[in-house]
């Protein structure tokens, strides 16, 4: 292995997970051992290696150039961060750290997959969108076609393009009326996948979402017998819930019900800092096809210069989830009482409430809380700002309808001041002036059904392109994806030809003060990137 700062890991197999007297698991340091034979989840290997290497007070020249201090020009960088962060904030491959056979990183990923339920685990530093770009790199070794749900992220959509998968589709549940894209049933995907199998392009892989960014969870261990019936791995886009499977009032991780890939956005409701994520491996069928390919593409993803604080966050939210289902459950309290207010208050109402009447959603994250303010004849965006802009309170994301409150796993924010912020806001003379505007406010057409793939999605992003009045678009190749929110379905993809119901769809949403086009050139939507013909 090369002794510089400029190299790839390779990361340890969990020994964990098949081994309940822990006999298989990598010998730790004795500052910890003690802890892993009574609970190996009360050990932070990795975050005190960081603690045992700047203990010893190191001279760094090395990168990075702040040198762990604050002399010279970085003490500003010092001042605002503080210096025990820069201190902390070291190169790889450092012995007793991520160096050597069992490693404390080693250590701290078989922790990780253990906690999921995974048979492997990698440590993001990109994100989830690392999570879905290796994914797909990884999957192209197990053949060219891949069934994705249609909602995908749009980082899966770029993995795509990258390893020259073959797509087809499956359509999620959609709630019209609050512009939400919800997850798949069994046997929706059942019927692609035998659709594309009558086809000549039997899925390789399957990829789906779960849950949705409103707290909708689709019924993994279903979708994962069908993919697998059907000869292919499932792969779960789990950036949402990657505090699953910590609490009984909760879901289950969906690595534990068959998923044979799940990314996990540990970031978002899991404590760790910004940006970092993991990737676990099922222990199932296709586990020892899939490790090496991961790895390989992982390879491909990974930065060469991996944050250790970031890692370090990982680390440490592993051991805050894997010990604190008391506290979270305090937070599954908190998130009830919250909906308890919203139901009492004939302005307001829990979105969540009516999810049974689709068929795809089996379960509900309890830490997401999806408000539908449109009783109060005010729209999800004006709410958001409003809150932001009157009282400092930032939610999550809004549509038309709705505002998503997100409630990170363990913690306990003031909900009273969120609830009494609503009611202010929709009492407010501002709010006057709102609802007279909201109500002139037009309908979106119905979602159109995506236009014939006529070409590779990565042969499209890459041939020669021009740009043309959006009308003059109709019947063209498109070279971008474009999707309408809400609902945020991809409503164009590389290489799909462009129909005039589409354009009449995003056009109708870029108009719309409640409305945006990811991906378009202009907000207005009023010209599209197309390939040039002939």
């Amino acid at each position: 292995m090369a002794s510089g700062h400029d190299g790839h890991m390779l990361y340890a197999v969990s020994a964990l997970t098949d081994a309940p007297e822990l006999t298989d698991v990598p010998e730790l340091d004795v500052d910890v051992h003690a802890a892993v034979h009574t609970n190996p989840h009360e050990a932070t290997p990795y975050a005190d290696a960081l603690d045992r290497y700047i203990a010893r007070d190191p001279l760094q020249l090395m990168v990075p150039g702040h040198g762990g201090s604050d002399f010279g020009i970085s003490r500003r960088l010092s001042e605002f961060f503080g210096e025990r962060t820069l201190r902390l904030d070291v190169p790889m491959l450092i012995d007793d750290i991520d160096l050597g056979d069992d490693s404390p990183l080693d250590q701290a990923l078989a922790l990780a997959a253990d906690a999921w339920g995974a048979k492997r685990t990698w440590f993001l530093t990109n994100g989830a969108s690392q999570a879905n770009r290796t994914v797909a790199l990884a999957v192209r070794g197990l053949g060219e076609n891949v069934l994705s749900q249609r909602s995908a992220h749009s980082s899966f959509s770029d993995g795509v393009l990258l390893a020259g998968l073959t797509p087809t589709f499956v359509f999620p549940s959609v709630d019209e009326d609050n512009g939400m894209a919800h997850g798949v049933s069994p046997a929706a995907l059942d019927t692609a996948l035998t659709a594309a199998s009558e086809a000549g392009q039997s899925a390789a892989a399957v990829y789906i979402v779960s849950p949705s960014y409103f707290g909708s969870v689709a019924d993994v261990r279903a979708l994962s017998e069908v993919a697998h019936a059907h000869g292919a791995p499932l792969i779960v886009d789990g950036a949402w819930g990657p505090h699953f499977g910590f609490h009984p009032a909760l879901p289950e991780s969906p690595a534990r019900l068959g998923a044979d890939l799940v990314i996990s956005s540990t970031h978002k409701l899991a404590g760790s800092l910004t940006q970092s994520a993991m990737l676990h491996l099922g222990d199932g069928p296709f586990a020892e096809q899939l490790e090496p390919l991961v790895e390989r593409a992982f390879a491909m993803t990974a930065s060469t210069s991996t944050s250790a604080l970031l890692r370090a966050s990982l680390d440490i939210a592993r051991h805050a989830l894997a010990t604190g289902q008391e506290a979270i459950g305090q937070s599954i309290d908190a998130a009830q009482g919250f909906r308890d207010q919203l139901r009492a208050d004939d302005r307001f109402s829990v979105v969540s409430d009516d999810f049974e009447r689709f068929e795809d959603i089996v379960e509900t994250d309890l830490l997401r809380v999806p408000i539908d303010v449109s009783a109060a004849g005010v729209s999800g965006h004006w709410v958001r700002q409003r809150l932001v802009d009157a009282e400092g309170i930032y939610l999550e994301m809004s549509t038309a309808t709705v505002v998503v409150a997100v409630i990170g796993a363990g913690k306990a924010p003031d909900l009273d001041r969120v609830y009494r912020a609503l009611v202010a806001a929709v009492e407010s003379p501002e709010a006057e002036i709102e609802r007279a505007h909201h109500a002139r406010s037009e309908a979106f057409p119905a979602l159109p059904a995506p236009g014939e793939l006529r070409m590779l999605p990565r042969a499209g992003f890459f041939a020669q392109t021009e740009v043309v009045p959006t009308r003059e678009a109709i019947g063209r190749v498109s070279a971008d994806t474009l999707a309408a929110y809400p609902p945020g379905i991809p409503n164009v993809m590389p290489g799909e030809e462009i129909t005039a119901e589409t354009v009449a769809f995003l056009t109708a949403v870029g108009a719309s003060p409640s409305g945006y086009v990811r991906g378009a050139i202009d907000a207005d939507v009023a010209h599209m990137r197309v390939v040039v013909e002939g």
